[in-house]
């Protein structure tokens, strides 16, 4: 049996396989208790989490940045939309250089919602963080960005 190069084998690969997927089951089950408790769909949520990221990534926000993201047709972004536009979560705004076009904004609102629900299991995750050296956690980041790669792949 050939073993991973940490020399963990086999048995650890998998360990840390089987880890992730915990991990991603809290993660979906806290975004699934944070959407009922606001009164929101799942893909509300996503919704939002794709935002935030375009905001932090100097992208602008459109409707179809959000369909792309979410795999969803004109019609259910702007169902999407709508919603969170309705429990003031989201704001569509005029292009300042093309009025025809439009961005969304999360509200300041949303993101202290979110802040509030969030804030302690990011706090924690970055203490996780600090608590490692720099070569650990390039290593942890290594294997995130490599596992969510391998997820956006098409399955066979």
């Amino acid at each position: 049996m050939m073993e991973a190069a940490s020399g963990g084998g086999r048995d650890a690969d998998l360990e840390t396989v089987h880890l992730l997927r915990q991990v991603t089951v809290e993660l979906v089950l806290a975004q699934a208790e944070f959407a009922r408790r606001n009164g929101m769909h799942g893909t509300d949520v996503r919704a939002l989490i794709c935002l935030l990221d375009a905001e932090r990534a100097g992208t602008p926000a459109t409707p179809g940045l959000l369909g792309a993201e979410l795999g969803l047709n004109s019609a259910g972004t702007t169902a999407v939309i709508d919603r969170l536009e309705r429990l003031g979560h989201v704001e569509r705004v005029r292009d300042r250089a093309d009025r025809r076009r439009v961005r969304l904004r999360v509200s300041a609102a949303a993101v202290a919602l979110g802040e509030s629900f969030f804030g302690p299991l990011i706090g924690g995750t970055v203490e996780l963080l600090r608590g490692m050296d720099d070569t650990e956690a390039a290593a942890v980041r290594r294997f995130l960005s490599g596992v969510s790669e391998l997820a956006r792949k098409p399955a066979p």
